[in-house]
């Protein structure tokens, strides 16, 4: 059968749209967070409204390369993401800020290259699954263990320089990429299990070595770190200090009730009193002053955006693209479940931002990237009434 309209003509409209939504959410909520940072109330806001023209003009960029030609700098692009973050590391050039060494000064800009590395760690993943899946023989055992083996090869060594920056959010991301990536490998049931349980088993680990050998525990828990976890687990306990952000924005989404006090309305928003409340605690802003309607708004709009993605991932028939697809899914749900979790207490404040939502350059021209990514993969899948491209050649 003759197969339907593809390249621009095949733009995923849908996308775009809940894209344009959550940038309209996302312009309201910083203007009305961050008037308590500059004497400009629409400083941050034309910073923004910067940040995403520059994040299109990217996005753009990545649709118009057939996404094939991803693989041929997957490798290339991976060692570069290794050097960099090693010169974060081991260098001069890493800057430190907030307790940390995530920046690379370069002179004329601090770029993060932990935020570049998610998504050439998607590409590198991807790469590496669709060369297996074509080689791949008689699918045993023995077979799953080397494909585990050599998606932790390739995903480990950035997720412990992320780690030892630290920067436990970002890490995290980057363990939700690589488990997503294992999910969609074709590893058996019973190795993932196992790998949940190993995991599992760590943080018990962790747990009874914080409660009978504490210098061993502090080996691999930085104090910052710790004090995030008890103002998670006891908030109100330590409200005077590291559990009084948290319980500020848990006042401040309380407040909001059903309708929310109002756009500009909110007493915690407006009375700068929970800290990065544009950045990463800006999901409190749409709680308080749009209530559980607009927080339930949002969050539907993000489930239309995953639900659009993973159909795009399901019809592609080219494996590479289901994986570079499956790869940013993975990507953007942790960051949206672990930003909004740790807003209302259900999980350690890490850091993270809201994708599309939150104020920032790197986190937001990232996420766009891996958006151009989707739409490019959708652009370019033919379509067929009764058979696959595979099935066709």
């Amino acid at each position: 059968m003759e197969e339907r309209k593809t390249g621009f003509q095949q733009l995923d409209y849908t996308l775009l749209f809940l894209m344009f939504v959550l940038m309209c959410w996302s312009l309201l909520a910083i203007y009305s967070g961050s008037g308590q940072y500059s004497d400009d109330p629409t400083f941050y806001v034309k910073r923004q409204l910067i940040f995403y023209g520059l994040g299109v003009v990217i996005m753009v960029g990545v649709m118009i390369l057939d996404y094939d030609f991803f693989k041929y700098l997957s490798i290339p692009l991976y060692g570069l993401g290794l050097v960099a973050l090693l010169l974060v590391a081991y260098s001069p050039l890493g800057v430190y800020k907030n307790g940390s060494t995530r920046w690379l000064d370069i002179g004329i800009a601090e770029p993060q290259p932990s935020e570049f590395m998610k998504i050439i760690l998607i590409f590198a993943l991807a790469h590496l699954l669709f060369r297996i899946t074509a080689d791949r023989g008689k699918k045993d055992i023995k077979s799953d263990l080397i494909i585990v083996a050599k998606v932790f090869a390739v995903g480990l060594p950035p997720f412990f320089l992320i780690l030892t920056q630290p920067d436990l959010g970002t890490a995290l991301v980057v363990a939700s990429v690589i488990a997503t990536m294992l999910l969609l490998s074709g590893v058996a049931w019973r190795i993932l299990l196992f790998l949940g349980l190993s995991a599992f088993t760590g943080i018990l680990t962790l747990i009874w070595l914080h409660n009978n050998h504490f210098e061993l525990f502090s080996t691999f828990i930085e104090p910052h770190q710790l004090e995030r976890i008890y103002g998670w687990l006891s908030p109100y306990e330590h409200q005077g200090s590291y559990g009084y952000q948290l319980v500020m924005a848990i006042r401040g989404i309380g407040a909001g009730q059903l309708h929310g006090s109002g756009f500009m309305q909110g007493v915690q928003t407006q009375s700068d009193t929970i800290p990065e409340i544009h950045t990463d605690f800006i999901f409190t802003v749409i709680g308080e002053e749009f209530g559980f309607l607009g927080a339930m708004v949002l969050i539907v709009t993000y489930f239309l955006l995953f639900y659009r993605m993973i159909i795009i991932a399901l019809t592609c028939n080219n494996l590479y693209g289901t994986y570079l697809v499956a790869g940013v899914i993975g990507l953007l749900v942790f960051q949206v479940f672990q930003n909004i979790a740790m807003t209302i207490g259900l999980m350690p404040i890490t850091g993270l931002a809201l994708p599309f939502i939150s104020y920032g350059g790197s986190a937001l021209i990232t996420n766009m990237l891996a958006m151009g990514i989707v739409l490019n993969v959708n652009m370019r899948t033919r379509h067929y009434m009764f058979e696959t491209e595979e099935q066709s050649m």
